[in-house]
């Protein structure tokens, strides 16, 4: 599906009258667009598009919530020395790292001896927040640049620990304990279904929507839990689906639902930017 277009603007100008041509519109002004992230995460990505011009509609399909115990992540905060890397997948991790932390008596400062991954810019900025300096910073925004921006460095007998949600592709971890490294993975967080009555998702995509989109896998599996397997294609018929990147745009189309827009760039800027390119007149 192509996003729809709309003609450009004609004015007239008079012989005699200066040159003065009202601004242009913002390429999403008049877009109603959905956010699909955990109503906690929604400020970037709301703000970037309504700076854009849209009209944004937050429906949340993501929960976040601690893991069942703190017990584990904890313990391994306890033994930072005995680390070599730390990886973090999100900013989510990263929060709950640092409150953690704290909780522990712990200041930022105990994370300094280590080598520190992230695997985006908004990972990296939580960090620096906490004058936290981030070592490594992929080229592509996913598990695989993350992989990547650890280059050919030598890993065997080296230590990882990697802080992440409940449920989370298994990739990182195998392929450092194939390269030799020890892994320790622990739950900092899980995201769960939030309770939508069924009418109150139906209020919140009436109207029709221009575009909706999805920044994780978490996102497209509980939109379609929601809404129902059956019903989520007819739901998002005439709706442009925006992907932040290629996983999250596999998961959809194991789902059954077309992806329409996916970002180069695998960040809320990037996906701001994405929709702003498929809106704009050309």
């Amino acid at each position: 599906m192509c996003c729809p277009k709309r003609g450009a603007a004609k004015f007239r100008l008079s012989r005699h009258e200066p040159a003065s041509l009202p601004n242009p519109p913002q390429p999403l002004t008049g877009r109603r667009i959905v956010i699909t992230r955990a109503r906690e995460q929604a400020g970037d990505l709301r703000d970037q598009l309504t700076g854009l011009g849209a009209t944004v509609v937050e429906l949340s399909t993501i929960e976040i919530r601690p893991p069942d115990s703190w017990e584990p992540l904890d313990s391994a905060l306890r033994r930072l020395d005995q680390f070599d890397y730390l990886l973090a997948t999100s900013v989510n991790g990263v929060r709950t790292i640092l409150e953690r932390l704290a909780v522990g008596g712990q200041n930022p400062s105990a994370l300094r001896k280590l080598t520190i991954g992230a695997i985006g810019p908004a990972t990296a900025a939580a960090f620096a927040q906490a004058g936290v300096q981030v070592n490594l910073l992929p080229a592509e925004y996913v598990a695989e640049g993350l992989l990547a921006a650890l280059g050919d460095r030598d890993l065997r007998g080296k230590a990882f620990l990697i802080p992440r949600a409940k449920v989370a592709r298994d990739l990182v971890p195998r392929v450092l304990e194939e390269r030799g490294a020890r892994v320790e993975v622990v739950v900092a967080y899980q995201t769960v279904l939030p309770s939508i009555a069924p009418e109150d998702v139906a209020r919140l995509l009436t109207p029709t929507p221009d575009a909706i989109t999805f920044t994780s896998s978490s996102t497209a599996n509980h939109f379609v839990q929601l809404v129902g397997a059956g019903r989520a294609k007819e739901i998002l018929r005439g709706i442009a689906v925006a992907s932040i990147g290629p996983i999250t745009s596999a998961t959809l189309r194991q789902l059954g639902i077309e992806v329409t827009i996916e970002a180069k760039e695998f960040s809320m800027a990037g996906l701001a930017e994405a929709l702003a390119d498929c809106f704009r007149p050309k």
